[in-house]
């Protein structure tokens, strides 16, 4: 009975006693200071001894070793054979500790463990404090700790085996707890109690000396230096430096070294917060230049230092939200430049394009961001940037003449190339992010001064995916519509893996309008990826299409909890839908169809709209999982493209039925003329049977149109015409052609082909609510016309939803200005239709204007010249051909099987066109498109996701298509 209530006593006693808040109390008591509310919000030791004083922390000290003695003494008095449970009344002080007072439980555990076996604590005494002042590494100091106590009772204590794993479970909770709490240790001592200073400085474990050699963390000694520090390890010329670690002695540093006016130095600030990806901070913080004595050394670090208080400076923070924090100084070499500057990884002006924007001048990097002289302007196309020894950067050995470039003046143009490469090499570095680099050439050695964020041109936006999900121009009530739902839905995704360490982010933000088009936002989805524990190349991926390598282990583990909840809802999709599709989509859309549109009230109309948008965020969800989960299995199981049937895809359904429609008329009229093929079917019976299965046919799928997610375009049902030239374009296609007529397709396996079949029901249902969405603004539009609240049909598509809801609710004010409103949006987006092309992706939120004049872009970015073109291999097989452009599928020339088609992008409306012609190529889109699909449904090779491929490519160009490879090889024109 002893036993039992000693195990109560333990598990009820020590959480409780670790909890008690004896330190808040005496520090509050002696300084009337609230720990919980200041520094770190810790309740420790040091966080006594930092902001109560000496008194304080000692008391605090006596304070926790009682409690750690106590837990000890408790667990012997119930079990004095059993020395386990003592470590265990341990581990259950510091949980206790932990969840209430906030702390790590070190002082109790080091009293604890000299009671429990002084032999085991005065080892790791001896071991551990000799190391850390040796080596005055903090981190390593403290989980040095946590690996010797462990070992060593273990080596005292082999036979006892529960012993050695409760001291290894202590060990692991206690790293566990510092990972999850603020350091004190990280605060400046200088901030901290006077009478404590010493004691920070020590226990902090900074080195006297910290070199941009070492690993150095932008929360200690700011981006520049960690930056520079990073560079440095990675092999880039950066010139040897030293940081001045805020709170720390320089003089220690200052004695180190040893400047002369054969080896200038200089210093430059390094403040917490600057060149960070929030703010930059350029020119806000001294440079002291030609550093020549240690006197010269001593004033120059003071002056940097100083800097950081400058009213300039102070308000700088202020208006860009950022705390005050701290400065570190920089003090590097000085690289005696004989040509220098700044460089731009991405053009900051154009905001767009390959160009890498580059200032130079005769000598010190400092004339050019001075702002004092005019610099030398030059622009470089890179459009890819491929393996580049950065051992090598110097003008002897490395000759660059493959790159387009403008500009002209003093500076060598091969060293000109080599900036433009370097600068575009640490962006990859840096997953994509534009940087600003400053650099110097000393006649030998090109040399890394500085990288930073371009502030300026972030977020970045890009039309890849966006432009296959929506291809093309898009108005505001479609927008207004879709970004909700697909943000939400994606915010839903990330969070189930993300958990907790998806708050703060914005899921609104992951998708913005450019030029009436939807851009992605890569930087955030960049982030996102990267918590997921995708690898560095995500933002690549969604950028430029690169290829995924492996995500390092420790993400990919730090992620299995959520990476299996997300699992887990991929096996249950196809169960998850079937009892939605029961529950929800099948009565809703039951109930649409019971009553039309034109029977409805404003008020009612606007409550339909209210109940399919619910419904719509439900198939939202299926429609982002859905093709994810399909693609997802057919790279696992390694399933070919010709072994998928998409024949549950309603547009594949429709286009299909069409065909088949199609090649009955043929053969009951053989001499039927595609031009007036209706005409001369309705003279007959079997024609006139045929007649009425195509309008059987436009009912069953009178709810699609040519794009799929725009409500603004309008559907089979009220454009029949539309279908009526898809079937007379259907006259003219061989027999054969079509991937069903082909008898041997074998369908894949279920594993995959259960998904794509998913897909196709997903599509039906939420084209159907789509096409239901549509119909009531329709209606709501007809309303307004009649009242005359608007002008013209199409008027609504230029409002957004709540701005249609203060239209039915009869808003004066608002409906005063709607005319106006309405114009200028139609204006605006006439315009914007006719830009051509449009950035694949764009830097920042203020998007570069279109010139007036030629609907282009002011100062284009280079194009580097290239025979060969890549892109998504989307269906096999290759083909030699002539190219024709097409940018509207309603225009159609004369079209064979030596025709290779280039298109913006590809939709239902293409269909006639591609199975015509020999082969595909599009500027968006993947292997999933709808038009990789048609095409391999035709057996036509295609490449997708070409960038430009309408403008770098022409009429009458003779093409090598490679569907297998993804390429096409531009072989000369006529």
């Amino acid at each position: 009975m002893q036993q039992v209530w000693g195990v109560l006593a333990i598990f009820i006693l020590c959480p409780l006693l670790g909890g008690l808040p004896l330190i808040a109390w005496i520090t509050r008591t002696l300084t009337g200071r609230r720990l919980e509310r200041m520094g770190t919000g810790n309740i420790s030791v040091s966080a006594a001894f930092y902001h109560g004083g000496k008194l304080a922390g000692i008391l605090a000290v006596l304070s926790e070793a009682l409690k750690g003695i106590a837990a000890v003494l408790l667990a012997r008095a119930f079990f004095p054979t059993q020395p386990a449970w003592e470590l265990i009344a341990l581990i259950a002080l510091v949980m206790g500790r932990y969840w209430v007072g906030k702390g790590a439980g070190t002082t109790n555990v080091v009293w604890g463990y000299v009671v429990h076996d002084w032999r085991v604590a005065l080892l790791v005494f001896l071991i551990g404090g000799i190391s850390f002042t040796l080596l005055r590494e903090k981190e390593l100091g403290r989980f040095g700790v946590l690996f010797l106590f462990p070992t060593i009772t273990a080596l005292l204590h082999l036979n006892d085996f529960g012993r050695i794993i409760a001291a290894i479970a202590l060990a692991i909770l206690i790293g566990w707890i510092y990972k999850k709490i603020p350091d004190d240790l990280d605060l400046s001592p200088t901030t901290g109690q006077a009478g404590s200073e010493k004691m920070f400085r020590f226990f902090r474990g900074d080195k006297a000396i910290v070199s941009l050699d070492d690993r150095l963390d932008p929360q200690k000694v700011g981006d520049k230096a960690a930056t520079l520090s990073q560079l440095k390890s990675w092999g880039y010329p950066v010139p040897m430096g030293w940081v001045l670690v805020p709170g720390d002695d320089p003089e220690p540093l200052i004695q180190a070294l040893q400047p002369s006016a054969t080896q200038p130095l200089v210093v430059r600030s390094s403040a917490i917060g600057e060149d960070s990806e929030q703010a930059a901070a350029a020119g806000q913080y001294e440079t002291v230049l030609q550093v020549t004595s240690r006197s010269m050394l001593r004033q120059a670090i003071a002056r940097t230092q100083a800097s950081y208080d400058l009213p300039n400076a102070v308000e700088y923070r202020r208006t860009r939200g950022q705390i005050d924090a701290a400065m570190a100084v920089l003090i590097q070499k000085q690289v005696q430049g004989v040509f220098s500057g700044v460089a731009f990884s991405r053009d900051p002006i154009t905001q767009q394009g390959d160009a890498v924007a580059i200032e130079a001048l005769p000598g010190e990097a400092q004339q050019v961001v001075s702002g004092r002289l005019t610099p030398e302007q030059y622009r470089v196309a890179i459009a890819d940037v491929e393996t580049l020894d950065v051992e090598t950067l110097n003008v002897e050995t490395l000759h660059v003449t493959s790159l387009q470039m403008n500009g002209e003046g003093d500076v060598p143009l091969e060293l000109i190339k080599q900036v433009a490469l370097l600068a575009r090499k640490i962006e990859d570095r840096y997953h994509g992010i534009p940087q600003d680099i400053e650099w110097s050439y000393d006649g030998n050695q090109l040399w890394l001064l500085q990288s930073r964020p371009i502030t300026t041109l972030l977020p970045i936006w890009t039309r890849k995916i966006a432009a296959e999900v929506i291809p093309g121009v898009i108005r505001p009530l479609t927008w207004s519509i879709n970004r909700p739902l697909t943000c939400g839905v994606w915010g839903e995704i990330f969070t189930i893996v993300l958990g907790d360490r998806s708050q703060g982010l914005d899921f609104n933000e992951t998708a913005t309008l450019h030029y009436s088009r939807a851009y992605f936002n890569a930087s955030l989805l960049g982030q996102i990826f990267r918590l997921m524990g995708l690898p560095a190349e995500s933002l690549e991926f969604l950028t430029r299409g690169a290829k995924f390598s492996k995500p390092p282990l420790s993400s990919t583990l730090k992620n299995v909890p959520g990476l299996l909840r997300l699992l887990g809802r991929e096996l249950s999709l196809v169960r998850d839908f079937q009892q939605d599709e029961r529950q929800y989509f099948r009565p809703g859309l039951t109930k649409l169809e019971q009553r039309s549109p034109q029977e409805l009230s404003t008020r009612e109309l606007l409550e339909r709209i209210e109940g399919i948008l619910s419904l719509l965020k439900r198939a939202t969800y299926y429609s982002i999982l859905a093709p994810l989960s399909a693609a997802l299995r057919q790279a696992v199981f390694r399933v070919r493209d010709d072994k998928i049937d998409n024949s549950q895809t309603p547009e594949v359904a429709a286009l299909r039925e069409i065909a088949a429609l199609a090649k009955k008329a043929r053969k009951i009229a053989p001499q039927l003329s595609p031009e007036r093929a209706f005409e001369q079917l309705e003279d007959t019976a079997p024609g006139r049977e045929i007649l009425q299965q195509f309008e059987q046919l436009l009912d069953r799928y009178g709810y699609l149109s040519q794009v799929g997610t725009d409500i603004a375009v309008p559907t089979w049902k009220e454009e029949a015409q539309v279908v009526r030239e898809l079937f007379m374009q259907m006259l003219s296609v061989e027999e054969g052609s079509f991937r069903s007529d082909r008898l041997d397709m074998q369908r894949d396996p279920t594993r995959v082909q259960q998904r794509i079949d998913l897909k196709g029901r997903v599509t039906q249902v939420y084209s159907r609510l789509l096409a239901e969405l549509r119909w009531c603004f329709v209606r709501l539009e007809e309303i307004s016309l009649q009242s005359g609240q608007l002008s013209q049909p199409g008027d609504i598509f230029f409002l957004e939803f709540p701005e249609v809801q203060r239209v039915v609710a009869e808003d004066v004010e608002f409906i005063s200005q709607l005319t106006q409103l309405v114009e200028a949006r139609r204006s605006q987006f006439d315009r914007d239709s006719q830009l051509n092309p449009i950035p694949a992706l764009i830097y920042g939120n203020s998007p570069p204007t279109p010139h007036a004049r030629t609907g282009g872009f002011g100062n284009p970015p280079l194009q580097a010249p290239s025979s060969l073109l890549k892109g998504i291999p989307a269906s096999s097989g290759q083909v030699t051909g002539t190219i024709i452009v097409l940018h509207d599928w309603q225009m159609l020339p004369e079209i064979d099987k030596t025709t290779i088609l280039v298109v913006p992008y590809t939709d239902s409306g293409w269909v006639a066109a591609i199975a015509r012609a020999g082969g595909l190529i599009a500027e968006v889109g993947g292997r999933l498109s709808h038009g990789a699909i048609v095409a391999r449904e035709y057996g036509i090779p295609a490449v997708m996701d070409v960038r430009d491929a309408t403008h770098l490519l022409r009429d009458g160009q003779q093409v090598r298509l490679d569907g297998q490879q993804g390429t096409v090889e531009i072989l000369g024109s006529d």
